[in-house]
């Protein structure tokens, strides 16, 4: 019989018999063995893995060139055309004013604010029978004169036989001869004659001031009165403005006045062709202006230069087909510029800080390159020095971890078919106004 059969269990008191011991040295001993045998195995197979692993190679790191789209630089002639903004104003208007006190008695159909009326078109009219009475009593007074002085040309004419009769010591002096002659009286009568006249002219002009009439073709911005109404010499009729010539002030920063070829002071004529264009209704309308004059004067607080663009028949009442151009609508401008010779056109993305670009050098790596421009808004880049012919410059953006980095190139593109790709008739309208803002204010500071 074994002895862990003859061993009697722990007693009461917590004290282990001889059974229990040997049970507890058999269980470790049996741990210490399973964990032999799998510590063994472990080595076992870390050894097969080491001498079975494959031979070591030692290879050279492989680089792949980073590919770029770039930009052959090519020198051309060009005008850079410069971006503004203005509101259409008209060329002439003018506030209609009562010269005469009566009553309005008619109107015309096309009285009405936004009514289009022609030149000479009678507005309204004045009750004018007050001054068709003054007008017949300066005819009156008139002819009153007239005879009156008739009659003194008589009596002139008796007393200068009368006086021829005398004998020739009794002519006295110039005076009383001319007093005998009645000269005085000739010479006022011919006077009341002239205020006569005079009266019934303005009488005249008062019976045709009754009629209000438009100075020019013009479109009727306000009325302040109408029919029935009581007017005085002063009282307000109508706003006008014309509507055969319209103009835009455009502010010229003065940075960019040498791209232009602005008319000189006390000059105006047809200048540089403009194109003015503006959303309506979703939809970019575009219309033809040209440069006339500027101003002669920097506005002092932003340091700009207006020039004026006319436009020739604003409201296309000669041309039925063409859209309206609207008094108060806010334009954007393309100008056209002078010809500058040897520039660089390339697009705005491609700057980097401190005016430098990317270039492809002979060993088809990037470097670093400062450029001198122009100072414009838009989407393209004017670089008048630092480039030349033949250059590469990568039109992909990079940081500046890329210094020194091999590329290939993916595609290439003449920058001058760059200008004629990217500049459309539009381009000042996706420009953004903070950028032509941010130009024209460094402009300003610079002045």
């Amino acid at each position: 019989m074994p002895i862990h059969r003859a061993l009697t269990p722990c007693a009461t008191d917590g004290r282990c018999t001889v059974h229990q011991v040997v049970v507890d040295v058999a269980s470790r001993t049996k741990q210490l063995v399973l964990s032999v045998a799998l510590l063994a195995g472990a080595v076992a197979i870390a050894t097969l893995l080491y001498l079975n692993r494959p031979p070591t190679e030692i290879a050279e790191p492989e680089y792949k060139p980073i590919s770029i789209d770039v930009a052959e630089v090519v020198r051309e002639t060009l005008r850079i055309p410069v971006q503004a903004q203005g509101t259409v104003s008209p060329l002439r208007e003018s506030s209609l004013l009562s010269e005469v006190t009566g009553r309005v008695i008619e109107v015309s159909p096309n009285f009405n604010v936004g009514g289009f009326v022609s030149a000479d078109e009678i507005l309204l009219r004045i009750d004018p029978r007050d001054y068709e009475t003054n007008l017949l009593r300066a005819q009156a007074a008139v002819e009153s004169a007239e005879s009156n002085l008739v009659q003194e040309k008589g009596r002139a004419e008796v007393a200068l036989r009368e006086w021829q009769k005398l004998p020739a010591g009794s002519q006295r002096s110039d005076e009383a001869r001319d007093l005998y002659l009645r000269k005085p009286q000739l010479e006022q009568a011919e006077a009341q004659l002239l205020a006569a006249q005079a009266d019934l002219d303005t009488a005249r002009d008062n019976l045709e001031r009754t009629v209000i009439r438009a100075p020019y073709d013009a479109l009727i911005r306000a009325k302040h009165s109408d029919l029935g109404q009581f007017v005085a010499p002063g009282s307000p009729i109508a706003d006008v403005f014309s509507v055969a010539v319209a103009e835009v002030r455009l502010p010229i920063p003065q940075g960019r006045l040498d791209y232009l070829e602005l008319p000189g002071l006390g000059d105006a004529g047809q200048g540089a062709p403009i194109d003015l264009y503006t959303d309506v209704a979703g939809e970019v309308k575009h219309w033809t202006a040209h440069l006339q004059r500027t101003e002669g004067v920097f506005d002092e607080r932003s340091r700009v230069l207006y020039a004026v663009a006319r436009i020739e028949d604003p409201y296309a009442l000669q041309h039925p087909g063409r859209e309206p151009l609207r008094i108060g609508s806010f334009v954007n401008a393309n100008i056209q510029g002078r010809e500058i010779e040897d520039v660089v056109t390339l697009p705005r993305h491609v700057l980097r800080a401190g005016n430098q670009v990317w270039v492809v050098d002979e060993g088809m790596q990037l470097r670093n390159r400062q450029v001198s421009m122009l100072r414009t808004g838009g989407d393209l880049l004017y670089v008048v020095s630092g480039l030349d012919n033949g250059d590469l410059v990568s039109l992909t953006t990079l940081d500046s971890s890329f210094d020194g980095s091999r590329v290939s190139i993916h595609s290439r593109t003449p920058s001058n078919q760059l200008n004629r790709r990217e500049q459309t008739p539009a381009q000042g309208a996706e420009l953004g106004d903070a950028t032509a803002a941010v130009d024209a204010a460094a402009d300003g500071a610079d002045g």
